[in-house]
């Protein structure tokens, strides 16, 4: 008689449950935009939300310990003349985020730590080099300041947001519209997915695909692809009979399927959320009501399922916390940010464990804020891993770091047109007084300005309570 051998994994009792009532935020107007991304993006800091807005695309932004109802009346980050498709923070700054539009632009956001009093409505810069909509956004991993973005012009186009120029523009690898983009760990290729049914794996700084599979997934559906730790693609797509269908790919032996699982019978797009920490693959689908997950191993099917968390409500969008923004006192693996109709709702997915310590095999080194490489660095060929935090001792967010924008001035790289006016030493040691003085002016009207702008909130907050207490 033969004894059914269950497979060990530290993951097979991860188990999720909804946080509490109390811990959920209330009354936000979701988009009703019909566009297949998360609407929803979240890092140790902030939660930010697409919303319904009148006259243009807005977003929401709000601490992440601001839970409970949302005054109708919170300032809000609108700019985009047209809805905004989807929304990344930086992983490099907590403050920075970018947003992309129906209206062909890109805009990147520097968000104040405390709360402003009116709406946020210029950007730090603005990238335009779409000519139709923008609709997927993608912070590089390990470069500062480098944003993807790929728009309804079958183009992807690689921003340096520290200058605003284009890096690079990847404008004749596609022929259809493009569904999602992904990089691999150290930023040096691309997975890419088109409606023309081919999954392609780019090396974007030569602009040439270097490995490419028609029809991973047979059906017409859009299909999503994300690469693992060891380096394949994992996918979620649709056969020719409109199942759900989930996939393993080795990119130097595209012919095969690693893994190919058919799933269930259903319209929405599986976005698939990867930690490679773990290995474990979160498929959330839109409409759907479930969020499914897959540990993803080297033996055997190679995709193994292990549970599904099941709600009632269908979820219009989610985001998923980054590793480091996790509660490691209660073994939280991961954090999901479950959009309703009008609020938002955090969904905690936990090992059981008895002991209080440190987890180290749960919580291996996780990237960190910190970039690994400038702009022109990647861009001049070279790569590297991210740089790696420990969690033991939990992550403390920094301070606000502010995003410097330096364009480049078209004026200094033209020759001069006359003759120099020589200036005395004197003039210039004037000059440089006069500009030092004028900075200082100006640091100091800024402090005053945010001061005054925490002075009013407070006051506001007061006031909010004064009218409470009166009901």
């Amino acid at each position: 008689m033969s004894r059914r051998v269950v497979r060990q994994s530290k993951f097979r009792h991860v188990f999720g449950q909804a946080a509490k009532a109390d811990q959920a935020y209330e009354d936000i107007r979701v988009s009703k935009v019909t566009w297949d991304s998360s609407f929803c993006a979240v890092n140790p800091k902030f939660l930010a939300i697409i919303v319904e807005a009148g006259g243009g695309g807005a977003f929401i932004v709000l601490p992440l310990a601001k839970t409970g109802r949302v005054d109708k009346n919170y300032p809000l980050v609108t700019g985009h003349t047209a809805p905004v498709l989807d929304i990344d923070w930086c992983p490099h700054n907590d403050n920075v985020i970018a947003s992309a539009s129906d209206d062909t632009t890109i805009m990147v956001w520097q968000i104040p730590d405390y709360t402003p009093v009116r709406n946020i409505t210029e950007p730090i810069i603005t990238l335009e080099g779409h000519s139709k909509r923008v609709g997927i956004l993608s912070w590089h991993p390990t470069a500062r300041n480098v944003l993807l973005s790929a728009g309804g012009d079958n183009v992807i186009i690689i921003w340096n947001v520290g200058t605003g120029e284009v890096l690079l523009s990847l404008d004749e690898v596609h022929p259809d519209v493009i569904h999602s983009v992904c990089w691999n760990s150290n930023g040096s290729l691309l997975a890419t997915t088109c409606k023309d049914k081919t999954l392609r794996i780019i090396d974007p700084r030569k602009g040439q695909v270097v490995a490419e599979r028609f029809a991973a997934h047979e059906g017409m559906r859009p299909m999503r692809a994300v690469f693992t730790r060891q380096g394949h693609i994992f996918t979620t797509g649709f056969t020719r009979m409109s199942q759900r269908e989930l996939g393993l790919w080795d990119p130097n032996n595209f012919e095969e399927p690693v893994a190919l699982q058919e799933m269930d019978t259903s319209n929405g797009v599986l976005l698939p959320f990867y930690d490679p920490d773990s290995s474990i693959v979160y498929l959330c689908g839109k409409g759907d009501s479930s969020i499914r997950y897959f540990e993803i191993t080297d033996e055997p099917p190679f995709v193994h399922y292990l549970n599904t968390f099941s709600s009632k409500e269908p979820q219009r969008g989610m985001g998923f916390m980054p590793k480091r923004g996790l509660d490691v006192s209660k073994c939280e693996i991961a954090r999901f940010y479950k959009l309703h109709e009008r609020k938002c709702e955090p969904i905690i997915m936990t090992v059981p464990r008895k002991s209080d310590l440190f987890q180290d095999d749960l919580y291996p080194d996780t990237p960190g804020p910190e970039p690994a490489l400038e702009a022109d660095e990647w861009l001049s060929g070279q790569d590297a891993e991210p740089v790696l935090i420990s969690l033991r001792d939990g992550y403390v967010p920094p301070k606000h770091r502010e995003l410097r924008v330096t364009k480049r001035n078209v004026l200094d790289v033209r020759p001069p047109t006359g003759p120099r006016r020589s200036q005395s030493a004197s003039d210039a040691s004037l000059s440089q007084h006069t500009l030092e003085t004028l900075l200082e002016e100006i640091k100091a009207l800024r402090e005053r300005v945010q001061a005054q702008e925490q002075r009013i909130t407070a006051l506001e907050n007061m006031l909010c309570e004064l009218v409470d207490g009166t009901d």
